[in-house]
């Protein structure tokens, strides 16, 4: 591949990345809503006839709550297809992107899409991955017709109903019966999974989600394993985010944990970062990491992706769940197992820490190193 094609790839890659971020941007508030004041009518719910909270009763305060978050939690798939596409094909894309990613959300419509290509499956709906690729779709073919050469009297109309219309004309056959079908599938099958999840299998899923939570501090692979988990609340599975969430907390606590026992291996203004660091961990906000990282990022990335992995993994292994989507230390008390939540959070802390004191060196002798690096650069540059 020649280097202007691989620049050009390179190029579009970093705009599909943008574009799905886009969408989830725009879900979060979504699921935050949703998680929040479902976990919360849960909270206030009487316990029903199988000992589970009961928020069917209507007329009572658990019920409107659970009807907003509910509403929430549905709501936020479609959002996430709908600016995927707006990100790609303007105000022309989000309405058909909003449609045909709900579309695929009804499981009875797919199980009958299913039954005409001859699959059996897809009632649990396409989930979060099939609004994702129909996100992507819609934008592209809404894009192309936008860029249509057409009289001056047909303009007008493109952008509220030519361009909408005919979007969702061309992608609805392949949305259900070329995507939606083996998606939903797809994701009966991984759901199916999740909920069986036990021992080693549990370890393996909370450490590989708990590395990617700390990878890159709320970048992409941290929103991928976060829009995963919290995907996955609709189907009543609440442990990956409980992991997920643990593991978010725990890169800017140990670090700054690891500040303040090692003062000496940490620049002097890094010590009121590491005070601030504590409250964002607390707050899930694992952004509060990225100094410290931007600072060392091969000794400190390598410790909080071990940390968070130890905190995820042990809260899976353990079965801890937690049902709102968001809010760190403050919807602890929502956790089926408060205490074991904040011990794992405790443990992959104390590991970050320790890796990371031990890992870097003296502020002073870095900086010297560093220092005699450059120098010994200049002066071979020089003969």
């Amino acid at each position: 591949m020649s280097s202007k094609a691989e620049s050009k790839m390179r190029s579009h890659l970093t705009k599909v990345k943008e574009d799905l971020m886009t969408g989830v941007s725009y879900m979060i508030p979504f699921v935050t809503i949703g998680g929040i004041f479902l976990a919360l009518g849960f909270a206030v719910a009487p316990t029903g006839p199988n000992g589970a909270p009961d928020t069917s009763q209507v007329g009572t305060m658990a019920y409107f709550l659970g009807q907003i978050g509910g509403l929430g939690l549905t709501i936020m798939v479609p959002i996430l297809g709908a600016y995927v596409a707006y990100a790609i094909a303007d105000r022309p894309g989000l309405a058909p992107g909003f449609l045909a990613s709900y579309l695929i959300q009804q499981g009875d419509v797919l199980v009958a899409a299913g039954e005409v290509i001859g699959l059996q499956g897809g009632s649990a709906g396409a989930g979060y991955l099939g609004a994702l690729v129909t996100g992507l779709l819609v934008g592209y073919v809404a894009r192309w017709i936008k860029n249509w050469s057409v009289p001056d009297f047909i303009r007008p109309m493109m952008p509220v109903l030519i361009v909408p219309v005919l979007t969702m004309a061309i992608v609805s056959p392949v949305v259900l019966f070329v995507l939606g079908v083996p998606v939903a599938i797809a994701n009966a099958g991984l759901t199916a999974y999740l909920q069986g999840l036990q021992g080693s299998q549990a370890l393996l899923v909370g450490g590989i989600l708990g590395a990617m939570m700390a990878f890159d501090m709320g970048g992409p692979v941290n929103k991928v394993a976060y829009v995963f988990a919290a995907g996955l609340i609709t189907e009543g599975i609440t442990q990956p985010m409980a992991a997920v969430m643990i593991a978010g907390m725990i890169p800017p606590i140990g670090l700054a944990i690891s500040n303040f026992i090692a003062p000496h291996k940490y620049a002097e203004e890094m010590y009121e970062n590491a005070k601030s660091g504590i409250i964002l961990g607390f707050s899930f906000i694992t952004e509060g990491a990225i100094p410290y990282a931007s600072a060392d990022p091969i000794r400190v990335i390598p410790s909080i992706m071990v940390g968070s992995a130890v905190g995820a993994a042990m809260s899976m292994s353990l079965g801890v769940s937690m049902p709102a989507p968001h809010g760190g230390i403050f919807v602890v008390p929502l956790s089926n197992s408060p205490l074991m939540f904040l011990a794992a959070i405790v443990i992959g802390s104390l590991v970050t820490a320790a890796l990371a004191t031990v890992l870097k060196p003296d502020y002073e002798e870095g900086v010297g190193a560093a220092g005699e690096a450059e120098a010994g650069a200049a002066a071979s540059a020089d003969d």
